[in-house]
């Protein structure tokens, strides 16, 4: 299954709407969102690609409640967790979160075939042991290149998708 992850959206709806067309072109199956949302419009934009959304909170997303009230009213289709989220797709098993120190901790488990986290706005990729760790980089675009990667959890190849 094709997977999309992306991070750090930070209300950016011109880019979010230029990753989830690129997203359903790739017919990709499911979206894990890293954090920072920032506002509850940009689930909204999330749930129009009718995609199953997993996502969590980062640093910058104020207003809680009205995010999860926002995910409650979304027709099953956004997914909102705290700090880690986990979710095992195909047995393809992932957990994300919004901070590097939490997805390092949770890469060293060994539990994960990925790992992925936000808040740096910066593109990496790397391996400890058999667990994939995969920050996407961000969608706003402040520090250059917006994008997101696609993850294949047969083939685990990880590409990334300049938008």
């Amino acid at each position: 299954m094709l997977i999309a992850v992306m991070s750090d959206s930070h209300d950016h709806l011109e880019n979010l709407g230029k990753a989830l067309k690129l997203i359903k072109e790739n017919d990709g199956r499911r979206i894990i969102h890293c954090g920072d949302f920032v506002a509850p419009f940009v689930l909204k934009a999330l749930q129009t690609a009718r995609v199953p959304v997993n996502g969590v909170f980062g640093n910058n997303d104020g207003d809680q409640y009205l995010l999860t009230h926002t995910a409650f009213n979304s027709e099953g289709l956004i997914t909102l967790d705290s700090l880690v989220g986990k979710i095992n797709i195909e047995d393809f098993r992932i957990a994300y979160t919004h901070q590097w120190q939490v997805a390092e901790g949770l890469a060293a488990t060994g539990k994960y075939d990925l790992v992925c986290f936000g808040h740096s706005h910066t593109f990496y990729k790397d391996q400890a042991g058999e667990t994939l760790i995969l920050n996407p980089g961000e969608i706003m675009g402040k520090d250059g290149d917006p994008g997101f990667c696609l993850v294949d959890t047969e083939s685990r190849e990880i590409k990334r998708i300049s938008i």
